[in-house]
């Protein structure tokens, strides 16, 4: 893959573009995957004008599991989680580089929101957390933090405790155990000083002020096991209704 640009798919806003989530799938996935999840909100109205972005991870031979798919990187082990850290350098590298084309689109990097699922959203992490854009946030779903000994080694953004973070984990996950996202999680507040965010997100479609929620929102799903839930979709709905509301005088 080295050198290569990726191959994604890209689900087009309803309404004109002013925004872009870049959504990273899971081991053996592929963008397609998460079409339906884009499409979905896609057709709420304070989202019609969000751009998707859904990449697709290059085919490899994953001996630990004794099979070919598409994946971000291989394993040295899998208990404890440990990566082939040139894999997945190497796809941070191909995902930042995804951030680089959008912006040169002439999308913000303050509209531009990173995301993924489990494999995906160990890439999430570490690409977010080095990018040196300031995007306007994170969706961490049934994550960890990869490179967790090496990570404060990396070149980490100066602006990672101005971001929004959300983070959703179900309680029953045996694949990235719940137990893995919590030490993850703490681990951005106590060694990159990013601080909690409030439990609830203001109701954009209100008079009121709406305030981008910033620091890490940590959302546990009693029982889920390694998948996503309709109540984590209404959060990640309202999430992202907070970070990248329609411009003022949109239409």
């Amino acid at each position: 893959m080295a050198g290569k640009r990726l191959e994604f798919l890209s689900v087009s806003p309803r309404m004109k573009h002013t925004a872009t989530v870049i959504f990273i799938h899971g081991l053996g996935d592929t963008g397609f995957g998460w079409q339906p999840l884009a499409e979905f909100l896609g057709k709420d109205p304070q989202l019609d004008r969000v751009k998707w972005i859904l990449p697709h991870a290059p085919r490899r031979h994953i001996p630990l599991r004794n099979d070919t798919m598409p994946a971000w990187y291989d394993f040295v082990s899998l208990d404890p989680p440990t990566e082939v850290e040139a894999d997945i350098l190497e796809s941070a590298k191909a995902i930042d580089d995804l951030i680089d084309d959008e912006i040169e689109r002439g999308t913000p990097a303050d509209r531009i929101v990173l995301g993924g699922f489990s494999q995906g959203a160990a890439m999430t992490l570490l690409t977010g957390l080095t990018t040196q854009h300031q995007i306007a946030g994170l969706i961490v779903l049934s994550g960890r933090l990869p490179m967790r000994e090496k990570f404060k080694t990396l070149p980490i953004s100066s602006h990672v405790q101005e971001y929004s973070i959300f983070w959703g984990h179900g309680t029953g996950d045996k694949v990235v155990t719940y137990e893995l996202g919590v030490l993850s999680a703490d681990y951005l507040k106590t060694e990159l000083g990013i601080k909690p965010a409030g439990l609830h997100f203001a109701d954009p479609s209100s008079s009121s002020s709406n305030a981008k929620p910033i620091g890490i929102d940590f959302h546990s799903y009693e029982d889920l096991g390694h998948t996503v839930t309709d109540e984590e979709v209404e959060d990640i709905r309202k999430f992202l209704k907070s970070i990248l509301p329609n411009p003022i005088g949109s239409a």
